[in-house]
């Protein structure tokens, strides 16, 4: 049964070549959509393949999006991109709810691979964001926006690849922990400095907003978790879940606000996108081992470097008011890392790491 579901989805998206060809984009679109329905079924029905459901998950939101971009811009009056702050606080409720004390005194016993982590995680991403985007010419509010997708911490999509490329999946947890909890100081200290002359950054705002955004929701999924101890295990097998469906649904908005500027910009944007998606990937990992980590924990600071938190960025550039210009390149990147990082994770997976290397 599986392995028809496979089989028609390889035949819908052969149509979608040949539709593409004959018909045009859109029907061309219509067909890889149905493709990517068939393949997270199949890849539903398979226990080795289930980890890859969340790229299929954003990779089907954000071409829905594009597809149909009113779907997504509005619900009768309701204007969506409103949504976008409230479902993030419940990303990182989320994450507060899967988190006890014992996780931070994990990080306090070893924190070498956290602090390189996080230091690679601050410079390169911004810093190579910044020279792209001045290096692009491209308008002033996407070129910031590539920069913000740099400034912003890992997500969990990183705890994801992590764990599907078999690496050290508690530091990843870890990095991934202390990166959102610092970014209401980190990202828009990067950002007035970085993007300043692109765009105007209220840096007290952004931390205000960021706090409400991360710390306000942890802390609050952190009392429930302690509250409900093993009454709340539920908790940590559903949110997670619901974590990655609604991060795609927040990519998904935002793709279909900005689809006019993705037209237009597009191939450049995502030629962008990919080049410092890449470059975190591969800085992180030389970074990694330079500094005397492991084969194991290298690849995890790869992961993590990598991948950043779209969503989050996404929100900002919303709490800014220019969703559809700064949001395009956190949408994109999104969309990117989870295909680069699952390729990237296959490919370790394969490949045996001895934590002594």
């Amino acid at each position: 049964m599986q392995q028809f579901i496979v089989y028609l989805g390889l035949c819908c998206f052969l149509l979608a070549f040949v539709t593409w060809w004959k018909i045009g984009a859109l029907m061309a679109g219509k067909f890889v959509l149905l493709g990517i329905a068939m393949l997270f079924i199949a890849f539903y029905l398979s226990k080795n393949l289930k980890p890859y459901l969340y790229t299929l998950l954003v990779a089907g939101f954000s071409l829905a999006a594009l597809l149909f971009p009113g779907s997504f811009t509005n619900f009768g009056s309701l204007e969506l991109t409103l949504l976008i702050t409230p479902l993030i606080q419940f990303v990182m409720f989320g994450m507060g709810c899967t988190m006890t004390i014992r996780d931070f005194l994990a990080i306090a016993k070893s924190p070498k691979g956290v602090f390189i982590g996080l230091a690679c995680q601050l410079t390169i991403m911004p810093l190579s964001g910044t020279l792209l985007a001045l290096m692009s010419q491209m308008p002033a509010e996407i070129a910031a926006g590539i920069i913000l997708v740099g400034c912003a911490p890992s997500g969990v999509a990183s705890n994801v690849l992590s764990y599907l490329a078999k690496a050290n999946l508690p530091l990843s947890i870890s990095i991934t922990v202390v990166s959102t909890l610092l970014a209401p100081v980190f990202t828009p200290l990067l950002m007035k400095y970085l993007a300043g002359t692109l765009v105007e950054i209220a840096m007290v705002e952004m931390m205000w907003n960021i706090a409400k955004m991360v710390l306000v929701p942890i802390a609050a999924g952190l009392l429930i978790n302690h509250v409900l101890k093993d009454k709340a295990k539920f908790l940590h097998q559903v949110l997670p879940l619901l974590s990655m469906l609604t991060i795609a649904v927040v990519i998904a908005i935002i793709t279909a606000s900005g689809k006019p500027y993705l037209v237009k910009m597009g191939w450049l944007l995502l030629a962008l996108v990919v080049l410092h998606n890449v470059l975190g990937l591969f800085l992180g990992y030389f970074a990694g081992r330079v500094l005397g980590m492991n084969e194991k924990d290298s690849r995890t600071i790869s992961i993590e470097v990598g991948s950043q938190n779209g969503g989050l960025a996404g929100a900002l550039a919303g709490s800014m008011g220019k969703i559809a210009t700064m949001g395009l390149a956190p949408a994109v990147f999104s969309v990117i890392m989870n295909i680069t990082g699952s390729i990237l994770a296959s490919f370790w997976r394969t490949i045996p790491s001895e934590k002594s290397s």
